[in-house]
């Protein structure tokens, strides 16, 4: 355990960002899970646009590269367009 401030306050803020981080992580995989699940073509039409919104927000962000953001964008566009 750290016995002056700053390592203190950085333990805190890596825990946040570390909740912050795990959530936006959990998040993309559930939209990807969803996408790729049974439903209509037009759901996944309105939830292509939810995921690459919250690609770009995590890559924004810093929680994701912005370089897997667009990777994982152009895989699931692929699946899209496979469908049709």
């Amino acid at each position: 355990m750290p016995q002056h401030k700053s390592p203190m306050k950085r333990m805190k803020t890596d825990a946040k960002r570390q909740a912050r981080n795990n959530y936006v992580k959990r998040t993309l995989k559930t939209l990807d899970k969803q996408i790729r699940s049974e439903m209509p073509a037009e759901e996944k039409q309105e939830l292509l646009d939810k995921i690459y919104s919250q690609l770009d927000k995590a890559a924004k962000k810093g929680v994701i590269h912005k370089r897997t953001a667009s990777r994982r964008k152009a895989r699931v566009a692929a699946y899209i367009n496979s469908l049709k």
